[in-house]
């Protein structure tokens, strides 16, 4: 039996998470691929563990101090890099070094931290291009929500005319406190920190930040774009409040953050803010920390996904599922169905 193996560098709550889930799935590599998948080194940004006979699920609490970067991940011997480290979008640091690190050297590379790929996406491309490696970012891009996968698969050969995106779980939540419950930004903000639904310092969320990453992501990635952060016009939440939502709801229209791309004279137009949708609109009905795409198509017109599992585990099983579109690439086909 073919052996595959697999490093994961960026180990917090999603690392971890995509380390167990793929430690379960061993069993399924097999039969279902015929390869024997190994976890063969991660790492956070001080410490890592390596085993060329691949790690267990018991010793990924033992990190040796050390152990980390990106001569660690080459030395472990991995075909394959998760990246899952801290996003920084300014800087692309740190999945940066490691992803071109791995593609200069012919490694398919996973990716789940936006901030490499909105830094430097058009280097990336270029250096998977070069090199024969693939590059994955399902994590990245909305996680289990299906988005890149809509345009590659489910509309290849279409034309699309438009996309439209709730794309921030953390802001749909706050939204949906605000109007169900009456709730000033502030207040919302308090209970959904007290009741774990968002970071101390929410602020890429809010200010629209992440929701701009992420459409980034889908314009570049998805429609071949090569926008910047500079060429995305963005707004947050916090101008919505209390009185605001108050207006809306007497007019019959619920407010949602939205990530939007549409054709101006052929140049791809992008933007976050607040957008209203009458209760018919299936917009208006993705409540709570769900998240949601819709794509018009020249051929197929209108396609919606909504969808919101349960984080980490949710973003892990999406890098997971760009690990066997890559094991399909590679060749091996599934056994059985």
């Amino acid at each position: 039996m073919q052996t595959l193996k697999v490093a994961i560098a960026g180990f917090g709550g999603v690392g971890r998470a995509t380390a167990n889930l793929l430690l379960q799935r061993r069993d399924h590599y097999r039969q279902i691929y015929g390869v024997d998948v190994r976890l063969v080194a991660v790492c956070g940004s001080r410490a890592g563990l390596a085993d060329a006979n691949g790690l267990q699920a018991h010793q990924l609490d033992d990190l040796q101090p050390g152990l980390s970067g990106p001569d660690f991940v080459a030395a472990s011997g991995a075909e394959v890099l998760i990246e899952a480290g801290p996003s920084d979008f300014r800087s692309g640091g740190p999945g940066l070094d490691y992803l071109c690190a791995a593609l200069s050297a012919g490694r398919d590379c996973i990716v789940i931290s936006k901030g490499a790929l909105v830094h430097s996406g058009p280097r990336l491309r270029e250096l998977a291009r070069a090199s024969g490696a693939q590059l994955k970012l399902s994590g990245a891009a909305a996680a289990a929500l299906p988005t890149l996968d809509l345009f590659e698969h489910s509309l290849a050969g279409c034309k699309v005319l438009s996309v439209e995106g709730i794309l921030n779980a953390t802001t749909n939540y706050l939204l949906d406190a605000m109007r169900t419950q009456g709730l000033g930004f502030d207040a919302a903000l308090r209970e959904a920190q007290a009741g774990g639904f968002a970071e101390a310092d929410t602020r890429n969320d809010t200010e629209g930040w992440d929701t701009a990453c992420k459409l980034l992501l889908l314009a570049n990635f998805g429609l071949g774009a090569q926008l910047t952060m500079a060429d995305v016009e963005v707004d947050g939440i916090h101008s919505v409040t209390a009185q605001r939502i108050e207006a809306w709801q007497a007019q019959g229209l619920v407010p949602r953050l939205v990530g939007s791309l549409s054709y101006v004279d052929s140049a791809i137009r992008a933007s976050v803010g607040i957008k209203t949708y009458p209760l018919s609109d299936p917009f208006a009905q993705v409540n709570g920390k769900n998240k949601a795409i819709r794509i018009n198509s020249d051929a197929m017109g209108e396609t919606i996904a909504i969808g919101g599992g349960a984080e980490p585990l949710a973003t892990a099983a999406a890098a997971l599922k760009d690990f066997e579109h890559i094991l399909q690439a590679r060749g091996h086909s599934p056994l059985l169905y």
